[in-house]
């Protein structure tokens, strides 16, 4: 069935590369996967390369004795560059690192919620995606707890509100939390923060960044026409930037022929802003497809993006437009193929979309951007989850447009990860602008990374989008799947009587549609819920049942699917030899799987192991086990991994070898802290036990 790989969402399995040192342990020889701990964050963006005229600010930074420092000022006046300026000077002072995140307050798009900041701040701390709290106040109490004993400086750019800010603010008395926002955030001061305003730049300063930009003969030379250009930019250095770069760029241009384009432009819009006169004169002195890409651009529903959605706006010369924006100072390249926009930018590039485009323009260009996640998430998607029902699929309305080609699985997910956020907010633009089936395949298309990576407060909206954009299409079977979803990350978060619900609805619906598949996967996360509950024979009841569904509409691998969960499962009700038989027959109908779902090959050898172990066959256990652990290992797959150290734990148990079992649980419990998954309590009472005796 399409929602499958059940045990690895029970388990909560990690993947990714692993650091390898070979092991004979009791005569069983298996890969063990180092843990380190997670690396220490260093996520401050690189510090800007033209900084002057900020020595006030920067001594007053440097005495405060506060452990909050909210930098405030207007928009474009370099409050994020004088924070990462001295942010830079101090980071030697926190030896736990930085963490970075841009809250897009004012930005023309959706600030960043809390929840979603905490969920990023955790994962930087080294909590698996997996082990992340669903609820705001879950995340919060982990993020204290983490950041409890830490020296870390924190910078939290471009803030909207107090609240956004007060969750992320740590615990540990050695941090250092720096707040941008246009807003002041009295409301922070209760906490202990610093208010700290960011004027305009003085004309000495200013005068240095133009220079630093055009070249100090070129300033020299006009100096009262550089000295006017100043003055007509307020001071404000994305105003500076933007006006310098056009100067750098065409050398033939004189400073005094900028200075009074940038001044008629005032004049002729009566109260036209400093900074709005900057960005019109550079934008009117684009190439025109060059316009048109910047201001359509600025549509995109995300903080950043790619050169390949880049494309989709505009397909002819995208690389060179891209450069030369670049080289403009109207978009910043922050990595390798990697774009986004000052927020004051952004804001123009919409302006003039919509004073030169059409709506039916503007439309099409953002659905171009959205059909291009799709387009890619699709080809991700069938890489990864080339097993997976697709009844049916997305009748794109935009012209094709070039999408990447992923040869590997991990490179696939890797770019479902690097684009969640974007995915996420593609779907959030369709369903703003009631494009209900695209809303419901950008939430459908992310199964894949749900299902690898976890996620499970992305999760929880995902599905719930799901739902809504379903029925707004009015499409049942749309619906049910996603009911069947959501019932499933509830039952995960221990939201038990909700997902029951869900998993009902989701039956009846597929039950309407005459999808008998559809019903089996629904019943089949009901029997997972019921074996959460501790409903032992009830689980048992229905994975029999699903089993003579599958069997009879000859779906091979649901099959085999439904045979992993009952060898899961029976030993507990002391039927270890039934397991075995199952579990044996699971292998088989994996083993000619093997190409396109070897995970669940991997899982069937491990719950073969141990079921092997429960029936007394120790022997039959530790080859199992050596080869799932091969198999994991070949995989990549730390949980994995983890899973066959506690197998073969218990068999050294077994045959009265502690010393090796002790290691094995020891290698588990490394792997599952680093993971911080709760199946390192179960093995840390194991350890315990074993280290008493």
């Amino acid at each position: 069935m399409d929602t499958a790989d059940i045990r690895n969402e029970i388990s909560g399995r990690a993947s990714g590369p692993v650091v390898q040192a070979g092991q004979v342990t009791g005569g069983v020889h298996i890969h063990h996967t180092a843990a380190t701990g997670p690396p220490v964050p260093r996520q401050l963006p690189a510090s800007p390369p033209r900084f002057t005229g900020r020595d006030r600010e920067l001594r007053e930074l440097d005495e405060i004795r506060s452990r909050t420092l909210v930098l405030t000022g207007q928009g474009g006046v370099g409050k994020t560059a004088l924070a990462l300026h001295w942010a830079h000077r101090v980071r030697d002072r926190f030896p736990d690192g930085q963490l970075y995140i841009d809250l897009a307050g004012f930005s023309g798009i959706t600030p960043v919620e809390p929840g979603e900041a905490l969920g990023l701040f955790l994962r930087s701390l080294g909590v698996a995606p997996e082990r992340v709290p669903a609820r705001l106040a879950e995340q919060a109490a982990l993020y204290r707890s983490l950041t409890a004993d830490k020296a870390m400086l924190i910078l939290l750019d471009n803030a909207y509100s107090a609240a956004q800010v007060r969750v992320l603010l740590p615990s540990s008395q050695a941090s250092t939390v720096v707040v941008t926002s246009r807003s002041r955030l009295v409301g922070l001061v209760p906490d202990g923060a610093r208010l700290v305003p960011v004027p305009p730049l003085p004309t000495e300063g200013a005068m240095d960044l133009l220079a630093s930009t055009v070249g100090e003969d070129r300033v020299e030379h006009e100096r009262d026409r550089a000295e006017q250009l100043v003055d007509i930019c307020g001071g404000l250095p994305i105003a500076l930037c933007v006006a310098g770069a056009r100067l750098a760029t065409r050398p033939r241009l004189s400073v005094g022929r900028m200075t009074a384009a940038l001044a008629d432009e005032q004049r002729r819009l009566a109260g036209l802003s400093a900074v709005q006169a900057a960005f019109d004169v550079s934008y009117r002195s684009l190439e025109a497809q060059v316009a048109t890409l910047y201001r359509r651009l600025g549509l995109h529903p995300g903080q950043d993006f790619g050169s390949g959605v880049a494309v989709a706006v505009t397909p002819d010369n995208t690389d060179e437009a891209l450069d030369n924006l670049v080289e403009d100072n109207l978009i910043e390249e922050i990595d390798e193929d990697r774009y986004r926009f000052h927020d004051l930018l952004r804001l123009h590039a919409r302006d003039r979309a919509a004073a030169e485009d059409t709506p039916q323009q503007q439309e099409a260009t953002v659905l171009g951007i959205l059909e291009w996640y799709l387009a890619t998430a699709i080809a991700a998607d069938l890489v990864v989850t080339p097993y997976r029902r697709r009844p049916f699929g997305y009748d794109f309305q935009t012209g094709p447009s070039p999408v990447p080609r992923f040869g590997s699985r991990d490179e696939a997910l890797s770019w479902l990860d690097s684009e969640r956020v974007n995915l996420m907010a593609a779907g959030r633009a369709a369903l703003d602008r009631k494009w209900a089936e695209l809303a419901w395949h950008l939430s459908d298309v992310m199964w894949p990374l749900l299902l690898y990576r976890k996620h499970y407060r992305d999760r929880l909206d995902i599905d719930h989008r799901g739902v809504t954009a379903a029925r707004e299409w009015a499409n049942t079977w749309a619906e049910a799947e996603m009911l069947k979803r959501l019932g499933r990350v509830l039952t995960v978060l221990g939201d038990h009587d909700e997902a029951e619900q869900r998993l009902r609805s989701a039956q009846d619906l597929f039950a309407t549609e005459r999808d008998t598949l559809g019903a089996a996967a629904a019943r089949e996360y009901l029997a997972l819920l019921y074996l959460e509950t501790g409903r032992l024979t009830d689980a048992v009841d229905v994975f029999e049942e699903l089993l003579t569904v599958h069997r009879e509409l000859g779906a091979e691998r649901n099959v085999a699917l439904d045979l992993i969960n009952l060898g899961l499962v029976l030993p507990k009700q002391r039927r270890a030899e039934e397991a075995v038989a199952k579990l044996s027959e699971a292998h088989e109908i994996f083993a000619r799987l093997a190409t396109t779902d070897p995970f669940n090959g991997a899982r069937a050898m491990t719950a073969l192991a141990d079921a092997h172990r429960q029936a007394g066959d120790l022997g039959q256990a530790r080859t199992w086990a050596e080869r799932a652990a091969h198999a994991m290992t070949e995989l990549g797959s730390t949980f994995g991994q983890a899973e066959t150290h506690e197998v073969l734990a218990e068999i050294a148990v077994a045959t009265g070898d502690r010393t090796t079992a002790i290691d094995h649980f020891q290698h588990a419990l490394a792997i599952f802290e680093s993971a911080f998954s709760a199946r390192a309590d179960s093995v840390r009472t194991r350890l315990r036990q074993l280290t008493e005796q």
